[in-house]
């Protein structure tokens, strides 16, 4: 499969699963999160699964300052139904990073290592701000995203009515994907760490919807 050569320049998000030490999935448990395991998991590469990618890199970051994060000990509560936008996609992609998974979430061994209740949603939309809390220490942090400082081509629209009318030439529909995945490369190596883009707050433990 070829990528992107910016995929692999993305940042990485390092982990530490203490099922995967258990059962010898690898060495120590460690597992470093790529860009491109998320474009694996949801089968494209938008804004929305890279802003994601990077809305949980923060947070990890924020909660594990001297890293890597204990993946399978977080809880995360996304702000909108499931059905809701495009609250389902961010949701996968925080249940790779993080390990929180719903109710369909792998239920344990002997009362431990359980993944499943520890990513929640709320019943109805109630803003942007995805929460993310340690189950160890209860601290815990909002992130949200704003991708209007990272612009796409001002022609993206048009190339995309005509790929979808299907009048578009070859040219036009290889001007749309690039111009796509150059939003996206902006967003992985420019903004990354722009907190205009990923807005990050600290709150306070037992933030509601998290218990």
């Amino acid at each position: 499969m070829q990528f992107p050569d910016f995929y692999s320049q993305a940042p990485v998000v390092p982990t530490h699963d203490a099922l995967a030490e258990l059962l010898g999935a690898s060495d120590g448990g460690l597992l470093d999160y790529r860009y491109a395991d998320c474009v694996r998991l949801a089968g494209h590469s938008c804004p929305t699964v890279a802003g994601a990618f990077l809305m949980a890199r923060s947070a990890l970051q924020a909660l594990y300052p001297d890293g890597p994060a204990e993946r399978g000990d977080i809880e995360v509560r996304m702000p909108a139904p499931e059905h809701h936008g495009t609250t389902g996609v961010v949701a996968q992609v925080l249940t790779l990073l993080t390990g929180a998974a719903a109710s369909n979430g792998f239920q344990g061994i002997g009362g431990r290592y359980a993944r499943h209740g520890l990513l929640g949603y709320a019943g109805r939309h109630e803003g942007d701000a995805i929460g993310f809390r340690r189950r160890d220490t209860g601290a815990s942090v909002a992130v949200s995203l704003d991708v209007s400082h990272v612009p796409g081509n001002p022609h993206q629209r048009e190339w995309l009515a005509a790929i979808m009318q299907g009048r578009a030439d070859a040219a036009q529909r290889r001007a749309f994907a690039e111009g796509w995945q150059a939003r996206v490369r902006a967003m992985l190596l420019q903004h990354a760490d722009d907190p205009r883009m990923i807005r990050l707050a600290r709150t306070a433990p037992g933030v509601p919807g998290l218990a």
